[in-house]
């Protein structure tokens, strides 16, 4: 395969659509060399049609009951080609607005939609699928497309996630934070930390649950699609015996690297307490699964600042300074575009995967090296 072997900072869009389906494709543009940030480009959330919407759910539930046995559900292929055109249109739709053509980005990364994600056990390597095809959109665009992120990794032993630890490490140098006291958590449908010693130390690992028990929960009582605001959680009162109980659950004590599916942790951890107290309880659980994390690193951040759709949520920021004992700020306290984080991540890794660089290591997914991902669509 040709890689690019210039060290120059491209412009390079980023796409990421989450686990939880808010309907939206985050678009990022961001020029970057693949290992610093030289400009953030223009953002976007595009919003899915609801057909797509609904062909992603039942994609979901369908890729369950596969479980990676057997041929793969036909819906597959109809959601990925859905998918990849609309991803591609929004991908045309934001470097136009942005004043660029297509022949001035030199790269797409296109993460695709997570619809199963297995870790690794010992004695069995972990599954992993992403629906995108790279090619077709290449055709589409246009532009260079770096996809399938995670597969490699996997293939190799590695947890295949989470891979955002080296845009996290730049955003980290952009504010000269090397002194491992300022971590970054992304609060997703699960959450994941990143922590840097502003050296050679780069660790990355899926703490626990973030929004998408709490989501689940709520929509199964009828109340919306999250606890919009925190103002749920916020009523009611955390089921402290259950929440003691629940922290023991081995995954949390578990050494890196780790990493978990979206399914990992259920709804059902609420069972049999009311709206208030069941949302209160799983925010807890949220946080206090961080608390435990930040234990386990080798030196206890003082601060993180936090990206992803959690940030939005005060009972999950109140809570991750009372339950995880650390100070919390959003994204943007510092400069930064929250919800433009992950999409920009795919932006930086995908100029890595031009230019052949790892994007995974041990203390990120566990590979057993530093290992090149991704395919190139060129």
């Amino acid at each position: 395969m040709p890689h690019d072997n210039s060290s120059e900072p491209i412009w390079s869009v980023g796409l990421m659509t989450g686990t939880v389906l808010d309907g939206n494709i985050d678009v990022a543009l961001l020029r970057t060399d693949g290992d610093t940030i030289e400009r953030f480009g223009a953002y976007t959330l595009a919003p899915y049609p609801q057909s797509i919407r609904e062909t992603l759910e039942d994609t979901l539930n369908q890729a369950r009951v596969w479980n990676f046995e057997g041929p793969e559900p036909a819906i597959f292929a109809a959601a990925e080609e859905a998918l990849t055109r609309a991803q591609s249109a929004a991908v045309l739709d934001l470097v136009e607005q942005a004043g660029l053509t297509p022949a001035e980005i030199g790269i797409i990364g296109f993460h695709g939609q997570s619809v199963l994600h297995r870790a690794p056990q010992p004695g069995r390597i972990g599954a992993t699928r992403q629906l995108g095809n790279g090619a077709l959109m290449r055709e589409l665009t246009g532009i260079r497309t770096a996809y399938d992120f995670r597969s490699a990794d996997v293939r190799a032993g590695g947890q295949g996630a989470p891979l955002a630890a080296l845009y996290h490490r730049a955003l980290l140098r952009l504010l000269d934070a090397r002194d491992g006291k300022t971590a970054v958590l992304n609060l997703g449908g699960v959450a994941n930390v990143t922590y840097w010693d502003g050296a050679d130390q780069l660790i990355a690992f899926d703490t626990g649950p973030a929004n998408a028990p709490i989501n689940d929960f709520v929509k199964g009582l009828g109340l919306g699609d999250m606890d919009h605001n925190g103002e749920i959680a916020l009523r009611g009162r955390v089921d402290e015996e259950r929440l003691a109980r629940l922290l023991t659950h081995p995954y949390l004590s578990a050494p890196y690297p780790k990493s978990l599916d979206r399914f990992d942790f259920l709804a059902t951890m609420a069972d049999g307490l009311n709206a208030e107290d069941g949302a209160a309880t799983l925010t807890a659980f949220t946080t206090g699964a961080v608390g435990k994390a930040l234990d386990l690193l080798p030196q206890r951040p003082e601060r993180l600042i936090v990206c992803g759709g959690g940030r939005h949520n005060p009972a999950i920021m109140a809570m991750l300074q009372t339950r995880a004992n650390v100070e919390a700020i959003p994204a943007e306290a510092v400069g930064w575009r929250g919800d433009a984080v992950e999409a920009e991540c795919f932006a930086l890794l995908a100029v890595r995967v031009l230019r052949g660089l790892p994007i995974s290591f041990p203390t990120t997914t566990g590979a057993p090296h530093a290992l090149t991902g991704g395919l190139l669509a060129a």
